[in-house]
């Protein structure tokens, strides 16, 4: 693993690679500890470096290369000397890659079972090949929706039958999704079944929103919503906790939801909630229950002893 936090060390780290001629990588992991140092080189020297990797690693089976200026035909000089290897790839926030560049991998690396990109990178192809019969069963699918420019991104729409098929073929798959999004830009997500696992909010998302998922993730395992505004979401908990059967852990920021509706939805899914992690801002006391009164009721439905999480202080 290099690890790098200055555009100094950046270059370093890719001058030890070009030296690698006669070494056999097993593991690479480009880290950028501050900020993504990577991107600040030119590119053609880390495309270089990494090239001199890829060609002489004949058994390359894990490969974390998130936040750098890795482009298509890198990509294809990875698939050429190491198809039979790769295991892992975690490409998040690599500008330079197509679709058409992932999808080259997932058509050739047949081993693959653990994949991390964006979601402009995400097709309708791509899933179809990690779908098909020679690939092995997929374990972990993140996906990050990311908004570099408020109303100016265009987000496109996977069709249902592409994920019912990816499904079909890896049906343990963790899928994972970060949505750093602005309310306006949701349009396309949610419409339908969709076999999330894992879903994070790292903006303010909407009621209409939570609503939906309640709707359409039936296999949804973890969900985080880090703000949502002013107005309650019992409602969408109640539904949540009535349609996502193997929901097992909840954390809830900037949110408001009654302590009654909050109790009930810890009533629905009981001992399988192992993490409930709820700020006390967000819960509003109504007639049926105060703060103090809360800790006991949800204490009891979970079977073990519960708070909720306190602001720090200082």
């Amino acid at each position: 693993t290099c690890q790098g936090c200055s555009k100094e060390s950046a270059e370093a780290a890719c001058n030890i690679l070009s030296q690698l001629v006669n070494c056999s990588l097993k593991t690479l992991g480009l880290i950028s500890t501050a900020r993504p140092s990577f991107m600040d080189l030119p590119k053609s020297h880390f495309i270089s470096a990494l090239t001199v990797v890829f060609v002489n690693s004949k058994s390359l089976s894990s490969l974390k290369i998130d936040d750098t200026p890795v482009d298509d035909p890198s990509l294809k000089v990875l698939v050429a000397n190491n198809s039979d290897t790769l295991k892992l790839l975690k490409m998040s926030s690599c500008p330079h890659v197509s679709p058409a560049g992932v999808l080259s991998v997932a058509d050739h690396c047949h081993g693959l079972r653990e994949l991390a990109l964006n979601y402009h990178l995400l097709s309708d192809e791509l899933l179809l090949a990690l779908s098909s019969e020679k690939h092995v069963r997929l374990e972990h699918l993140r996906i990050d929706v990311v908004s570099e420019n408020p109303g100016q991104t265009h987000f496109h729409t996977i069709q249902k039958s592409s994920w019912d098929a990816f499904i079909k073929h890896s049906p343990k798959v963790n899928l994972v999704m970060y949505f750093f999004l602005y309310e306006e830009e949701f349009d396309p997500f949610f419409r339908y079944e969709t076999p999330v696992t894992h879903l994070y909010f790292g903006r303010s998302v909407s009621k209409d929103v939570l609503g939906r998922v309640g709707m359409t993730c039936p296999r949804l395992v973890e969900l985080v919503v880090c703000a949502n505004g002013l107005r309650p979401l019992d409602e969408e908990l109640i539904r949540i906790a009535e349609r996502c059967k193997n929901l097992s852990a909840i954390g809830l920021g900037e949110c408001e939801v009654s302590c009654s509706a909050f109790v009930e939805f810890v009533k629905m899914c009981g001992g399988r909630l192992s993490q409930l992690s709820i700020m006390e801002e967000v819960l509003i006391p109504d007639q049926k229950y105060s703060l103090e009164q809360i800790h006991w009721e949800v204490s009891k439905h979970l079977g073990r002893v519960w708070f909720p999480d306190m602001m720090p202080t200082w």
